[in-house]
């Protein structure tokens, strides 16, 4: 963040405040309000803060009028074509994408720590089998911090990289075994000989009674899904990592945090609501009076995966999963599944409508990675888990570098009070 030079001077009932313009490397220049309640007695509105920047970041950028998403200033498709989650995971904690030698020595650090604590498998028998595998992950990754107490010690360096080694290494472990309870099935130990995507897989899907074979499509299709969805700038899961980290809090508490909010269908269950949207639809011929429903504004009826609050024009994940998916069921050989047909069917309306193509209302990276997911025989439960499982790396990344701000201070925001002004109590005999 630089001075720009520029100041906007704010004048309220006769006093005047200065507020300093900084500039970013990319991005509309931000103007520095910390001193107007100081100067003007006031201080500002912005619900949701849509319009407010709360801190400084060199790890994600977005331009949402262009469909621009850089990690570290790379394009998310060059990373997503050309590179591998673990590379992507270096870049964002370290700035720098790895040479040979240090991404070789980052995936054997992650291989290191993959294996969980054998007492953590008695978390699972705590939970009922119907249990959501969010709440699993949730509530067993915040329980991480009772096996790792040197987590706390957050003011140490080495401690906050261990820290983030350990939870990119076992989200994977967490998340499969989660699946793996739910089916009542034996737990799948992490393989060292795998890619990240590819060990994922084998504890996803691999039984103990017989050997499990790697499809390198689908090994592929699942790397892309994590890179597509490792970060995406001060998000609402993103933001309460951050806010939680502000209080001091161990890295496996923030990281639960922010898997909390992920859990709500607004923010992470965005792919699952499309596959419910595509059932409750049902097929091919209901489309155009679902679509004359999300026409009418009173109909209360949405078009899900569609559009994004930040990319008002195209989501520039959409098109390398869109085709990742046709790659994966391609392979899969799938022409006849009623829901996947209905997908292709509604998404090549929805692109030629003037409705929607007015709108900048194009199919986002949610519509494919739920096809894609179902294509792989992933349940809609696990949709979400899987986001968690790559967004961890952005989460714990956004963690570290504000730790590591000078001068880092507890979140608080302000509010708008319109409640009671200051009244007298009543005591119970008054009160009739």
């Amino acid at each position: 963040m630089t001075e720009s030079g520029k100041v906007a001077t704010v004048t309220l009932e006769g006093k005047s405040a200065s507020l300093p313009v900084h500039s970013g490397t990319l991005g509309p220049d931000v103007l520095d309000i910390r001193k107007i309640t100081a100067d003007l007695g006031v201080f500002t509105f912005d619900p949701g803060y849509g319009e407010t920047a709360s801190c400084t970041s060199k790890i994600t950028f977005i331009d949402g009028d262009k469909g621009i998403l850089l990690h570290r200033g790379y394009p998310i498709a060059q990373l997503a074509e050309q590179a591998t989650f673990t590379e992507v995971a270096y870049l964002l904690l370290n700035g720098e994408l790895p040479t040979t030698t240090e991404h070789d020595a980052f995936v054997d650090t992650l291989k290191s720590h993959t294996l969980l604590h054998e007492q953590i498998r008695n978390f699972f028998n705590g939970f009922r089998r119907d249990a959501h595998p969010m709440a699993i992950l949730c509530g067993t990754v915040g329980a991480l911090s009772a096996f790792y107490s040197d987590a706390n010690d957050i003011s140490n360096a080495a401690s906050r990289n261990l820290s983030a080694m350990r939870l990119i290494a076992k989200l994977p472990t967490i998340a499969a075994w989660a699946y793996k309870y739910t089916q009542g099935e034996a737990f799948v130990y992490p393989r060292n000989d795998l890619t990240y995507a590819e060990n994922f897989l084998s504890m996803m899907f691999a039984h103990p009674s017989e050997p499990y074979k790697i499809n390198p499509i689908l090994a592929r299709a699942m790397d892309r899904i994590l890179i597509l969805h490792a970060d995406h700038e001060q998000n609402a899961s993103t933001s309460t990592v951050r806010m939680a980290g502000s209080t001091g809090a161990n890295p496996f508490a923030c990281v639960a945090a922010g898997i909390a909010a992920l859990w709500g269908p607004a923010h992470g269950g965005a792919n699952e609501a499309v596959l419910k949207m595509l059932a409750k639809i049902g097929s091919k011929d209901n489309i155009p009076e679902f679509i004359a429903q999300v026409k009418d504004k009173n109909s209360g009826v949405r078009l899900m995966g569609f559009g994004h609050r930040v990319y008002k024009n195209f989501d520039p994940r959409a098109k390398i999963m869109q085709a990742t998916c046709h790659e994966v069921l391609g392979e899969l050989g799938i022409k006849d599944d009623p829901l996947l047909d209905l997908a292709v069917e509604l998404e090549k309306i929805a692109i030629n409508d003037e409705y929607f193509v007015k709108r900048s209302l194009y199919p986002n990276v949610d519509f494919y990675s739920g096809i894609i997911l179902k294509a792989m025989g992933i349940p809609t439960s696990m949709f979400t888990v899987l986001f968690a499982l790559a967004r961890t790396t952005g989460w714990i990344s956004q963690w570290k570098e504000m730790i590591e701000e000078p001068g880092q201070r507890i979140s608080r925001p302000r509010q708008l009070y319109t409640g009671s002004p200051e009244r007298d109590f009543t005591p119970f005999a008054k009160r009739g």
